[in-house]
């Protein structure tokens, strides 16, 4: 069964920029943590110390702005089986009124930790992340 992952995010200073809202690097922070948090999850341990995720690619549409002190609900999926090393996530950032900040898509590559190169992503290591 495909899984999905949601974590809570509250609005830090140090999140904030001058404008006065989460600063859209801040951002991309928060979709790296909250994908590696939903791989260390859901994957088996076996595959977490086998293999490491790297971002390809980040498609990111901002929204609304979050200020300092508000909670955002994150929430990650893969909607798609991989295509070869790679796959797609996608990731949405609810702010307190329930509505969608920020949304993305972020293109992830698999890398065998032993050998430090791309791999086909094996059958049994997207099992927990698709249907």
């Amino acid at each position: 069964m495909a899984s999905s992952f949601t974590k809570q995010i509250t609005a830090c200073p140090e999140h904030i920029d001058e404008l006065g809202h989460v600063n859209n690097a801040v951002w991309v922070q928060w979709m790296e943590q909250v994908s590696v948090e939903h791989w260390r999850q859901d994957a088996d341990p076996a595959h977490v110390d086998a293999y490491i995720w790297v971002v390809t690619r980040h498609e990111v549409d901002y929204r609304g702005n979050v200020t300092q002190g508000d909670v955002v609900t994150a929430r990650t999926w893969i909607p798609e089986p991989p295509r070869g090393a790679r796959f797609d996530r996608l990731i949405e950032f609810t702010g307190p009124d329930g509505k969608v900040k920020v949304s993305a898509k972020s293109t992830w590559a698999i890398i065998d930790k032993a050998t430090g190169r791309i791999l086909r992503v094996p059958a049994e290591v997207a099992a927990n992340f698709i249907d």
